[in-house]
């Protein structure tokens, strides 16, 4: 199968072609980070009239999977017309090519469409209600990609890997300051289910393969602070605990508001692959032997120098 991910560059984007390659023709579509990726890639401007068209022609994709975003939520909050254009108008437009197309398309959305008011545990049936411009634009995007394309896929997130500069995911943060003995704090009152990005890639590639369609909740199955998840991260790398401080997040000086329980439930998405999601404790145990292995390294030398 010839699968194309937008945004390819990016901590799901790279990890995802990565994780496919070798079962899937994989196409990535990028702006020119990439200059010795092992799978082909095609330099576009997503932000240019008629790009989705000439991509998908270009392309000839059997499934397409669109990773690209604004997610840096105090840029975005700078920058609401950039967060609407690539977080809402984007999907909605490869929604609607796909459609006419008649090709399977997975959208990918996030777990902060909810302000974290409730307890948690929330399910698919919940009414969003997104606190910053990230969250709202990024919400306007899963409603826009299936109200175009009823058949798509939403795939609401969170997740951690290795990345192409080594600074994009909450893991690295943690294992980069323990790695140079560095302190730092983890938020207490921050909750969310992570999951291993290859888990990720690997999950949304089963839901394809279903022709699932729809919302879901494709997170981590086990909920916890982020303060808890930098430990896990020390504990299971031999480091110091003790470097990573306590702290509540109402204290953090970010721009951005933050929402404080993301427990999502992702009882649909299991039903429906008629599997349990990737525990916590399996996903950073391959996590860790990616590091072993020299995994960062071989992504990281696919960009540009």
């Amino acid at each position: 199968m010839k699968l194309l991910l937008t945004g390819v560059s990016g901590l799901l984007g790279i990890n995802f072609a990565q994780e496919m390659m070798n079962e899937h023709e994989v196409i990535g579509v990028d702006r020119g980070k990439l200059v010795n990726a092992p799978f082909k890639v095609l330099k576009y401007d997503l932000l240019e009239r008629n790009s989705v068209e000439s991509i998908l022609d270009a392309a000839q994709a059997d499934w397409i999977v669109n990773c690209a975003a604004l997610a840096d939520l105090d840029v975005c909050e700078e920058e609401p017309d950039l967060a609407k254009q690539l977080n809402t108008d984007l999907p909605r437009r490869f929604a609607r090519a796909c459609k006419i197309r008649n090709i399977p398309f997975a959208h990918i959305s996030t777990d902060a469409v909810f302000d974290g008011q409730k307890d948690g545990y929330y399910s698919e049936e919940d009414p969003p209600s997104p606190v910053g411009v990230y969250s709202k634009t990024k919400l306007d995007g899963e409603w826009a990609a299936l109200t175009e394309n009823p058949k798509a896929i939403v795939a609401r997130v969170n997740f951690y890997g290795w990345s192409l500069n080594g600074r994009r995911s909450l893991a690295e943060f943690f294992f980069n300051n323990l790695s140079n003995n560095k302190s730092m704090s983890g938020f207490t009152d921050v909750i969310f289910c992570p999951m291993l990005v290859n888990d990720t890639a690997r999950t949304l590639v089963k839901m394809l393969k279903r022709e699932l369609k729809g919302l879901y909740h494709l997170v981590g199955p086990q909920a916890m602070s982020k303060y808890q998840f930098g430990v896990e991260i020390a504990r299971r790398f031999h480091m110091r605990e003790s470097d990573i401080t306590p702290k509540s997040v109402n204290f953090s000086g970010l721009i951005a508001k933050r929402s404080n329980n993301l427990w999502l439930s992702t009882r649909k998405l299991s039903t429906d692959l008629g599997e349990d999601l990737p525990d916590f404790s399996t996903g950073l145990e391959e996590f860790y032997a990616q590091h072993e292995q020299g995994y960062p390294q071989k992504i990281r030398s696919y960009q540009q120098p």
